[in-house]
């Protein structure tokens, strides 16, 4: 086991150096202008690990969403028993903007990569609308006696996830003075 884990520990190191060489790249050269092998130099890794863990390039630039959407699941699937599909939701996005705030010059410098870029779409570097069936999901399998609601709970997803991005977009637009309380504001006026 110990193997195992220091196997999945080496994995784990290489991917998160693969990402920041990656990120090292499209800031200084922008996306366009970075190929996969150029980041395998970077990270002194083979291509084939590079495809280990992305599919491609825009996979790296994706990453920052991956872990936000981490955040959330696992706070969801976690979460105590007693407490609401709201209550769950907000303290997930209280997490997800702890990570924001840590990240902010990074998730800044690749919004600009992504806007422009001619190859990427206007990546979304937050929590994507795609994934709000699933974080719903999550919330109805918290209630295992089948309760109803689950348009309901859908609702609440879709609501909490779009106040966050309007919380995302003050945040990395300009300096809030107290980002966690504007977060605070901007669920509770979304009734979040």
């Amino acid at each position: 086991m110990g193997i195992t884990n220091l196997r999945d520990r080496k994995r784990e190191q290489n991917r998160i150096a693969t990402v920041r060489a990656a990120w090292t790249l499209f800031i200084e050269r922008g996306y366009d202008h970075v190929t996969v092998s150029d980041i395998c130099l970077a990270a002194d890794i083979a291509p084939r690990t590079f495809h280990r863990y992305f599919a491609g390039k825009e996979d790296v630039v994706a990453e920052p969403v991956r872990q936000m959407t981490t955040i959330v699941t696992e706070y969801v699937t976690g979460a105590a028993a007693g407490l609401s599909d709201r209550e769950v939701l907000r303290e997930a996005m209280v997490l997800v903007a702890r990570y924001v705030v840590e990240h902010r010059d990074l998730l800044i410098a690749l919004r600009t990569v992504a806007q422009q870029s001619t190859h990427l779409k206007a990546s979304q570097t937050v929590v994507r609308t795609e994934t709000e069936p699933d974080i719903a999901a999550l919330l109805d399998a918290r209630h295992p006696d089948g309760e109803p609601g689950q348009w309901r709970r859908r609702l609440l997803v879709g609501c909490t996830t779009a106040a966050f991005r309007v919380w995302y977009e003050d945040f990395l637009r300009g300096d809030l003075p107290d980002p966690m309380a504007h977060l605070a504001e901007v669920l509770d006026a979304a009734g979040t």
